[in-house]
């Protein structure tokens, strides 16, 4: 059993403020030189990205369906045994979806503290923080934080009526100067942001003026368990991986069980004209093609090298950006039309709202896998699918699987610790063997 400082860090709402506060908390512990870990809990890119710089270590996801208990547990037994500090930022409100941000730190004994954005409030804000506290008692709630508050009236009002038991650990003023620029998915990829740091430090800056004494961080017991280490299955694979701005929606989760499988792994920039690795399969993942669609077209040499790692019968994965990087047309936002690939018949659509969100189970020929979809644009293709996800929650977004050779397409974002063993044979090739 080891023991660790946690924290789980929710809200009301998504746009609360839980990210900035969780960065911000983060930064603040890292430059003290302790060694933070910082989760997030459900699928997520962006944010993960702006934690990450702000801890100066990878973030990673804890989320019971993709991953499952035994997979969560292990992650969190690992960081315990090198943190000083664990860190787990919630997702939308701590009570939304299923599996929500309140069953995961039941399910762990994490201790909370939400996060309310008290802008426009003054006196409900103890009614709503007590509220929360107050829904489940199998949740172990810390303290309140305020955010946003517009004075040091403002935050002694938001203060009046918290029990003892339910403190307000700190008031943090509202500060248009301290804010994350964002786009159609979300915050600003922490790759795009050259100012980042600086932004992180002024965080941890308002942080640490703004608590509160008598916030006590006891450690948190956490059961030392490990997973069991993944069968060699790709040892001798080269797997090349896009890895830059328009490509940028990787879990470390997955690379880390791509290199654990024996896989050994090949980073290249599409943006940055940099030639296809040699290579025996490639993964292209999710990201923002829409924004570099002129950029990745002039790169001299890709599209060639793509066709041919295709009809060399090579496997090839393309996760949403990735898969719409491959299709002959793209139609951006405002109507413009960009020449992709042209690996996939069919031409896809950014649109202004939001095209489908869910968690996503999907049954690959090799196996069942789960993930998650998250875009904005809408794909048509004379493919027909060879399978189609569900959704856990019962929403619209079921995604479809399309195969043509050894290419495999798909809005679904996969989380390959959902099964290592579908990973492995895929990127094997069709006959499964090296």
């Amino acid at each position: 059993m080891s023991t660790t400082p946690a924290l789980f860090i929710s809200a009301p709402s998504s746009g609360s403020g839980k990210t900035s506060v969780t960065a911000a908390i983060a930064r603040s512990h890292a430059r003290r030189g302790e060694r933070v870990r910082v989760f997030k809990t459900g699928p997520d890119f962006l944010d993960p990205s702006i934690l990450e710089r702000a801890s100066g270590h990878p973030v990673y996801q804890l989320d019971l369906f993709m991953g499952g208990f035994t997979h969560c547990q292990a992650l969190l037994a690992s960081a315990a045994r090198e943190a000083d500090l664990i860190l787990v930022e919630g997702v939308m409100g701590l009570f939304d979806g299923d599996p929500s941000s309140a069953d995961l730190a039941a399910t762990f004994g994490l201790p909370v503290v939400c996060v309310i954005d008290a802008s426009s409030m003054a006196q409900t804000f103890a009614a709503l923080a007590t509220g929360l506290a107050g829904f489940r008692r199998d949740l172990r709630h810390l303290g309140v934080i305020a955010n946003r508050v517009g004075s040091a009236a403002h935050a002694r009002m938001v203060g009046e009526g918290l029990p003892d038991e339910l403190p307000l650990i700190a008031a943090l003023p509202r500060e248009p100067r301290l804010t994350l620029p964002e786009r159609h998915l979300g915050l600003v990829q922490a790759i795009e942001q050259p100012g980042l740091d600086a932004l992180l430090d002024a965080w941890a800056d308002a942080w640490d003026a703004a608590l509160r004494p008598g916030l006590t961080l006891r450690p948190h017991p956490i059961e030392d368990v490990a997973e069991e280490a993944p069968r060699p299955l790709l040892a001798g694979r080269r797997i090349a991986i896009a890895r830059d701005a328009a490509f940028g929606f990787i879990y470390p989760a997955n690379i880390d069980l791509l290199r654990a499988m024996g896989a050994e792994l090949a980073f290249f920039s599409p943006l940055r004209h940099e030639p296809l690795p040699d290579c025996d399969a490639l993964w292209l993942p999710g990201g923002y093609p829409e924004l570099y669609a002129d950029k990745l077209g002039a790169h001299p040499t890709l599209a060639a090298a793509l066709a041919a790692h295709v009809a060399a019968g090579k496997p090839l994965l393309a996760e949403c950006g990735g898969m719409l990087a491959l299709l002959d047309e793209l139609v951006d936002v405002a109507g413009d039309r960009h020449r992709m690939a042209g690996l996939l018949p069919g031409r896809a659509h950014v649109r202004h709202r939001l095209a489908a969100l869910g968690l996503q189970a999907i049954d690959w020929p090799e196996g069942p896998l789960r993930g998650h979809t998250y875009h904005y644009s809408t794909l048509e293709t004379p493919l027909t699918a060879i399978a189609t996800a569900t959704n856990p929650n019962g929403g619209k977004a079921a995604e479809a699987l399309y195969q043509q050779g050894p290419l495999r397409a798909t809005y679904v974002h996969h989380y390959f610790p959902s099964n290592p063993e579908a990973v492995a044979a895929f990127f094997l090739g069709t006959d499964g063997h090296a």
